[in-house]
């Protein structure tokens, strides 16, 4: 069986959650603070946090930076093969009861890429600076979250978006002492 086929699949299994998840953004207070979430996770957010880290931590913080970039290169051009190999329909393209509550950054679901770089980043930024955990963390976990609440991502997108951004930054732990 082929990945498409296999997404195929899910996409039967995963709409129910889809739907619950989605009708969780119909609320407009919960819907915008999603949205919110997500935009942060669009780029901005990570490239504000990588200038500060230059500027508070120096050279350290200039090395840490270059190891977060390299990983979200990587982490997008895996992002770019698995898009356009898979070609799957985001959940509010493919059922009429899940709403998209924000806009998206291209056409299709699989992986997740805010998940995927968010994870990614996020793992090498707490192994040169831990304390950041406290508040990075729950961060990673919004951005996961609002991409099923927006109605833009399966699970199983967000899932599989997560383990690559993990092991992209693992690989990349033998690169970068």
């Amino acid at each position: 069986m082929t990945l498409k086929a296999l997404l195929n699949q899910l996409n039967v299994l995963e709409a129910p959650l889809c739907r619950t998840a989605s009708l969780r953004g119909e609320q407009l207070d919960t819907q915008r603070f999603f949205a919110t979430i997500s935009r942060l996770g669009d780029g901005l957010f990570w490239y504000v946090l990588m200038c500060l880290i230059c500027m508070l931590y120096g050279s350290l913080g200039l090395y840490a930076t270059a190891h977060m970039l390299t990983v979200g290169l990587v982490s997008l051009i895996i992002y770019k093969v698995l898009k356009h190999a898979t070609v799957r329909r985001r959940p509010c393209d493919q059922f009429d009861d899940v709403r998209q509550h924000a806009p998206m950054l291209d056409l299709y679901s699989f992986p997740s890429g805010h998940t995927m770089h968010a994870v990614g980043l996020t793992a090498v930024l707490m192994s040169y600076f831990p304390m950041l955990g406290v508040v990075m963390t729950p961060f990673v976990f919004l951005v996961a979250s609002s991409r099923l609440v927006l109605g833009l991502h399966y699970p199983s997108d967000v899932i599989v978006g997560a383990l690559i951004g993990g092991s992209v930054a693992w690989g990349s732990f033998f690169v970068f002492d």
